[in-house]
């Protein structure tokens, strides 16, 4: 049965979720080597839980609509709105106020997973009758994947990858000299930005296949590991990306 595993023939469907999940794998560690590098791992944990939100309020508003609520692609863009409200909030109360990163990234955390378990709890109140397996995001549930949901992760997978490996030279720079790469005349913000957002896909795109609670070791986990292993940054992030 490993074997089967390992080789792609346990059939059409075990295949593709396999596919989805190894690229998966392979952006999430890519792309958390640049958050590694730049020291703001936590950041990711925010980013996580702070999906959350997302997925119950869009889960409500489909059923409104007379929508199947547990759609995936509405659930992700949900999750993906709330985990861009969430790294906002981080950023603003790190800028404005006198709290550290590290305190704002808890207050966001907790305020977010605390409204999302709430609005989980009243979902399971409704009478739409289509609840069940919505929990599933926060462990995942790689099993009870669809056709199209692998497809539709895979897809994410890839395209987040494909970004990650595009624009690594400059978050490499702005990780190790951020007024180096000002100099050369790299937006700061904008490299920051793409930083954030990329994680942010591969956090939200990630939910069906480990969960939110999980997302956060997928993407910290290997370039941790790879770092014991060598000293170049290059070999970081595509050891990070093997394991």
């Amino acid at each position: 049965m490993l074997w089967q595993a390992l080789t792609l023939q346990l059939g059409y469907n075990a295949t593709l979720v396999a596919i989805g999940a190894m690229l998966l794998g392979i952006a999430a560690g890519v792309s958390g080597s640049f958050l590694f590098l730049r020291r703001r791992a936590l950041v990711s944990d925010a980013i996580s839980h702070a999906t959350l939100p997302g997925v119950g309020l869009a889960f409500i508003v489909m059923v409104a609509l007379g929508g199947d609520g547990r759609n995936l692609a509405g659930l992700l863009a949900g999750s993906a709105i709330s985990a861009a409200i969430g790294l906002l909030c981080v950023q603003w109360l790190t800028r404005n106020t006198r709290l550290a990163e590290d305190s704002a990234i808890g207050a966001v955390l907790s305020v977010f997973f605390g409204f999302g378990i709430v609005l989980l709890t009243v979902i399971q109140t409704m009478e739409s009758g289509r609840q069940a397996g919505l929990d599933s995001l926060l462990l995942g549930a790689t099993a009870g994947m669809l056709r199209s949901d692998a497809i539709l992760i895979a897809a994410g997978g890839a395209l987040t990858l494909a970004l990650t490996l595009i624009l690594r030279r400059p978050m490499i720079m702005v990780a190790f000299d951020r007024d180096y790469a000002a100099a050369r005349g790299l937006n700061i913000r904008q490299v920051d930005f793409a930083t954030m957002a990329l994680v942010l896909a591969v956090t939200v795109v990630g939910l069906k296949i480990v969960g939110l609670i999980l997302i956060v070791a997928l993407l910290i986990i290997p370039p941790v590991t790879a770092r014991f292993w060598t000293d170049r940054t290059e070999r970081v992030w595509q050891f990070s990306g093997l394991i």
